[in-house]
């Protein structure tokens, strides 16, 4: 499956985020999205050290956007927290890394055209920013 939860309690936070001037803590990001607060830390963990988001500690600490929402593309969070790549079908980017095997690769007609729709979803979410997302 292309979006997990874990992206889409990615693109619910960091549009959360985005609309507060002031860093958002994991406890009011989870109570105000109805997210299981200990996901959404490692969610968030991820989205920082991707460079997405900014960590401050302290009692005032939470999380900022580290750039401008123009500047962060959905294919940018979902690649930031999916820990597989997220492909639309489990075919590979090369005909070479087939999980059938290079014999099954040889014979594959279908994958020439799962990459071209692969490719076209990756630009369709590349096209798509977080400011675009604020302001549907």
């Amino acid at each position: 499956m292309l979006l997990t939860k874990a992206s889409e309690y990615a693109l619910l936070s960091i549009a959360l985020i985005a609309k507060n001037d002031d860093p958002q803590d994991t406890e009011t990001l989870a109570s105000a999205l109805n997210i299981p607060k200990s996901f959404l830390a490692k969610i968030l963990q991820a989205l920082a050290r991707n460079d997405i988001l900014i960590s401050y500690k302290g009692a005032k600490g939470g999380f900022a956007l580290s750039k401008l929402p123009s500047e962060i593309t959905i294919l940018d969070v979902i690649k930031s927290v999916e820990t597989k790549s997220a492909n639309v079908f489990e075919c590979s980017d090369s005909q070479n890394d087939c999980p059938g095997g290079e014999q099954k690769a040889s014979c594959c007609s279908i994958w020439p055209y799962l990459n071209k729709l692969q490719s076209k979803v990756d630009d369709f979410l590349v096209s798509i920013t977080l400011e675009d997302l604020l302001e549907s």
